[in-house]
């Protein structure tokens, strides 16, 4: 896959701006293009999209399939007749600035089990019959997410393996048992995920009206509690208790001395061998029906993965695994065609996570914030006059510190050896827009760059402290005042200077 000149901007819907706490898929997603469009831009990148769980982290999801409830715009359900205006009457005080999904959690669902009540009584009829046609067609999936949010709803919150054994291994008399009882809630599931796709599809039809396309974002493992591994647990290392045998993470890197413990169980790839790896070609399928192009995180895993026996306190104890992703890729490109594909190939990257990559001819990344690290930095490959046209050059990510923020906190030897590569000295007011410009003259075919950096904004706006938790990850968000008619004519005229204009 070759990607054309062009650029584009990474923000996440949360972060959008609006009145009910979070951003969501309505007006403000729909404006948001629409500056993407005026600025020259040709992509938007996003993170994954699915139902976040304890730690609110978009990579570890309830469903490699499923929405994000959360960002169901709720004026568009109030325009289709399933809010009414006494559902506003109280509505909490949100931060404009931040998310707090611990409100989202309480506040928004109750908007959501009003809108299913409504429809369920009878009202807004007028969408049945796309319903059951999403139901029809996403049942590969939705059939076992929704029972497996409904039996995780009934069982208190907790996790697949902690429920009663019959159902934690999913006996078929338990599941026709619990499918009849809980079937008020499940269909609830089935609902409120037909909203999100019905959203989610209409700001996507938009965007491409605009000429903008979506670049979505696949982590490349799936959340421990999730019905992916629940409905699929011989494809991953478990136990007979449903407990996992080996998890992944990272060795000690950039971001964590002690490595990074993510705890996600690991593919046990011969089974997934011996089933055609039909799950992975489902799973391409389905966000391929979502995105233009897809990301794909942790890409060196396919290669060989970081496996850590579990339990354990950290990620020192453990040891590279080969993995398969040659034979994965080369299943569902069977099935699927050209694969649309970035290489996130960063951290510990070695010559067979390079082969795998361009045997597909897969783009990789590079990080400019990562190209002055070190004594001797001219041989680092984030260079721009390192760079390959086959890649995306990003400012930074949203694991990375803003590119302002990351300036104020640079070591003096980075400073050091920026100002030396560039024979210049920048404030910390020009060090961001001085390092846009640099991906944007890079030769890589596509720049992309944070909102945050357009913005100028510091570490007050990061997304991300990897290996860490709590409420200042993933809760950033503009304000409705912040993206400025001159901000996108700026940006326009870089892109048309740099040869990237759509």
């Amino acid at each position: 896959m070759t990607i054309k000149r062009s650029s584009g901007v990474l923000l996440h819907p949360t972060s959008l701006p609006g009145p009910y706490g979070i951003g969501a898929l309505g007006v403000h997603a729909r404006q948001f293009v629409d500056w993407l469009a005026d600025a020259g831009q040709a992509y938007w990148q996003v993170m994954p999209l699915g139902p976040t769980g304890y730690g609110d982290s978009p990579y570890q999801a309830f469903s490699a399939f499923a929405g994000n409830p959360y960002l169901i715009d709720l004026e568009t359900l109030h325009a289709d007749g399933l809010l009414e205006d006494s559902d506003f009457t109280v509505v909490p005080e949100f931060d404009p600035r931040k998310v707090d999904f611990g409100l989202q959690y309480v506040w928004r669902n109750q908007m959501l089990d009003r809108a299913y009540a409504h429809y369920a009584f009878g009202g807004s009829q007028h969408l049945k019959e796309e319903f059951e046609a999403f139901k029809a067609e996403e049942a590969a999936w939705l059939d076992d997410y929704a029972l497996f949010m409904a039996l995780k709803d009934a069982h208190g919150g907790l996790p697949w393996n902690a429920w009663e054994a019959a159902t934690r291994d999913r006996e078929t008399g338990a599941l026709a048992q619990a499918r009849e009882s809980l079937a008020s809630p499940i269909e609830r599931v089935k609902f409120i995920q037909f909203l999100f796709f019905q959203q989610w599809r209409a700001i996507r039809a938009y965007a491409a009206e605009r000429k903008v396309q979506i670049v979505g974002d696949i982590p490349i493992f799936v959340a421990m509690d999730s019905s992916d591994v629940w409905s699929n647990r011989d494809q991953f290392y478990f136990d007979d208790q449903g407990q996992p045998t080996v998890v992944a993470g990272v060795p000690p890197d950039y971001f964590s001395a002690t490595g990074q413990l993510w705890g996600n169980p690991l593919y046990n790839w011969k089974n997934m061998q011996a089933a055609g790896f039909k799950w992975w070609i489902e799973r391409f399928e389905g966000s391929l029906k979502l995105f233009d192009l897809v990301r794909i995180d942790h890409f060196r895993g396919f290669a060989a993965s970081w496996e850590i026996p579990f339990p354990a306190e950290t990620a020192i104890q453990g040891e590279w695994i080969p993995a398969m992703g040659q034979e994965m890729f080369a299943a569902v490109r069977e099935a699927l065609g050209v694969l649309p594909i970035i290489a996130e190939d960063l951290g510990v990257i070695t010559p067979d996570v390079e082969k795998l990559r361009d045997d597909f001819g897969f783009p990789g990344m590079a990080v400019l914030q990562f190209a002055f690290g070190g004594g001797d930095f001219s041989v680092n490959d984030f260079l721009p006059e390192n760079l390959r046209e086959n890649q995306v050059v990003y400012t930074g990510t949203h694991d990375n510190d803003t590119t302002r923020g990351w300036w104020q906190h640079a070591e003096e030897q980075e400073k050091h050896n920026f100002r030396t590569y560039t024979s210049s000295d920048p404030t910390e007011e020009t060090f961001a827009p001085q390092l846009t410009r640099m991906a944007f003259e890079s030769r890589a075919n596509l720049a992309v760059v944070p909102l945050q950096d357009l913005l100028n904004w510091g570490t007050e706006a990061r997304m991300n402290l990897p290996g860490t938790t709590g409420d200042h990850n993933w809760t950033w968000r503009y304000g409705s005042d912040d993206l400025l008619p001159q901000t996108a004519a700026q940006l326009r005229a870089l892109t048309e200077e740099t040869g990237r204009l759509a």
